[in-house]
């Protein structure tokens, strides 16, 4: 059983106000390290972050350099640290002067890629995540330890994951909370919508659309050495910014290339289609202002759907303009069946609410006016299907 997003978020703050280790267990990419920063915030704690499959064996030594009195960090509580800028040192360093600073404060160091570290690695690990003591330091009582780890195939429910990791000891296991975490689009989306230090939504509306669109394309499918996970997506988010501040023909060049560099080809390619055809040109007022049949029809129907729903929706003085009314048949006759049902449904919904409107439109098709006839003979004919 794996829990989502927002409750992994909830699982990691009970698991840590019990005084207890939660290690996070999930796929590459699906977003365990902006979860832990997204808690550390929550809880006004202090973020350490120590990427274990980058660590080599003896750095947990703190090797002592001269003994010059300028060469150890003095604390008040804890006892005297070597002063080394490599290894653990610095930052075991920056957690005890952080806890002296800032007593009332928690700290969360994390330590990440746990089991892609290698066993020695690991094994040096062990007191810090056990016994919360290295060597003869013991860490702060505000510090709390968070580990995360990438599937391994002796996990129950991962047996066909393939990650180059070393299973962690069994007195880890023993000794932690396993959480489990699932990609979830609902969490990813509305995390996505959010606002960035800019005040823009934090990923791209059209990757948003395009993945409510293709669902299954949001972690996955795993085709070859590259392949969409939650964090490629972001980064796509990114470029695609950048590119649509080029010309067309650069940016029509560039993006699949791009797009395929974080989501491999079928899928990267596929979505620079879809960018490239849809877009951000194709908009309620580039709709009503000039013919764009040949686009709206390359768009996906769900698009289709909601792009006009938006017309009729976006000032009903305009649904009595002849041209506004003729574009939106136009339109209308291409979507499917089942998403001409759905438009006409709202459709009714405003006319019940303004029965005005549909007098006047039923008026002007009666006078032979024919933008408003072939708009209401149309109406008729998806009603009655």
């Amino acid at each position: 059983m794996a829990l989502s997003y927002q409750a992994m978020k909830e699982a990691v703050k009970v698991v840590l106000a019990a005084d207890n280790v939660p290690n996070i267990v999930g796929e590459a990419g699906i977003g365990k390290s902006a979860l832990v920063n997204e808690v550390a915030t929550e809880l006004n704690a202090k973020l350490f972050t120590t990427v274990v499959s980058l660590s080599e064996k003896g750095d947990l030594a703190i090797p002592v350099p001269p003994l010059r009195d300028e060469a150890f960090i003095q604390t008040t509580n804890y006892g005297t640290l070597a002063n080394v800028q490599y290894g653990y040192s610095e930052t075991l360093i920056q957690i005890i002067q952080q806890a002296e600073q800032n007593p009332d404060q928690p700290i969360i160091w994390f330590l990440d890629e746990f089991n892609r570290g290698t066993a020695a690695v690991q094994a040096e690990l062990m007191n810090l995540v056990l016994q919360r003591q290295i060597n003869s330091l013991k860490l702060p009582q505000q510090v709390r330890i968070v580990i995360a780890e990438n599937p391994d195939a002796t996990m129950t429910n991962f047996s066909h994951d393939d990650y180059a990791v070393t299973p962690a000891d069994d007195a880890i296991k023993d000794r932690t909370v396993r959480l489990e975490m699932a990609a979830s689009l609902i969490d990813w989306q509305q995390w996505a919508n959010g606002l960035n230090q800019h005040g823009e939504p934090r990923i791209q509306p059209i990757v948003q659309r395009y993945l409510q669109d293709h669902p299954t394309y949001f972690n996955g499918p795993q085709n070859g050495d590259l392949y969409p996970t939650p964090r490629s997506w972001e980064r796509v988010s990114r470029n695609l910014t950048q590119l649509l501040k080029l010309d067309q023909q650069n940016r029509a060049t560039l993006m699949a290339d791009v797009f395929s560099g974080d989501l491999g080809i079928e899928v990267g390619t596929a979505f620079a289609d879809y960018v490239l055809h849809q877009g951000s040109r194709l908009t309620v007022e580039s709709l009503a202002s000039t013919d764009k049949t040949e686009a709206f029809k390359k768009i996906s129907d769900a698009d289709k759907v909601q792009l006009l729903i938006k017309m009729i929706k976006k000032d009903h003085d305009q649904l009595l303009d002849s041209q506004y009314l003729k574009r939106l048949t136009q339109y209308l006759a291409l979507v499917s069946a089942d998403g001409q049902y759905v438009i006409v449904q709202q459709f009714a919904q405003i006319t019940h609410n303004n029965p005005e409107l549909l007098t006047q439109i039923y008026q002007q098709a009666v006078a032979g006016q024919s933008e408003f006839k072939d708009f209401y003979q149309l109406l008729q004919k998806i009603a009655v299907k």
